[in-house]
């Protein structure tokens, strides 16, 4: 069980958003990562504006980030008893864009290193964008996630593969 109220970033993900804060607007990925999770009423009010259905909370998420229209990257909190760092990341655009972008943290933390952001890795980006290694990343990756490493393309095609019924149960809490 993850505990609601616990809206601390895992000592990775700090030091990968840390890493990002500083990037914003040099490297082309549209990745705005947050300091802490958005809090638990803010999650649920996003969650029902998203979806359109005020009987849901936020509890099944926890957002670290957003992109430049305001589409989130969060944690989907879908596998019981497992920890935070064993949940798929997931994001959410603001035009209804649905991707499951990294199967746990570790898998996240090399698709940063890659050059990619939540946005970019769920096919979102730009035509002529081109994704450009990060070695701040990387090093992040390689000290949380050591012998994890693969390409951003081997690492959403593995979450699509776990997850591939995502969208259909996004889309099946809208009304």
């Amino acid at each position: 069980m993850i505990p609601n109220e616990d809206r601390r970033f895992p000592a990775a993900l700090a030091a990968a958003m840390a890493i990002r804060l500083d990037r914003i607007g040099e490297d082309r990925v549209d990745f705005e990562p947050y300091e802490s999770f958005l809090a638990a009423d803010e999650t649920t009010d996003w969650l029902r504006a998203w979806t359109g259905n005020n009987d849901l909370t936020g509890d099944d998420f926890r957002v670290f980030g957003q992109d430049g229209t305001g589409g989130y990257a969060a944690f989907w909190l879908v596998r019981p008893r497992r920890d935070l760092a064993e949940q798929p990341v997931v994001f959410m655009g603001s035009e209804g864009e649905t991707a499951v972008v990294a199967r746990d943290l570790s898998a996240f933390l090399w698709l940063l290193a890659d050059g990619f952001g939540p946005w970019e890795a769920a096919a979102f980006h730009e035509p002529d964008w081109a994704p450009q290694a990060d070695e701040d990343l990387a090093a992040i990756a390689e000290k949380y996630a050591p012998g994890r490493r693969a390409s951003a393309q081997t690492i959403t095609a593995e979450a699509t593969r776990e997850f591939p019924d995502f969208d259909d149960i996004i889309m099946g809490l809208c009304r």
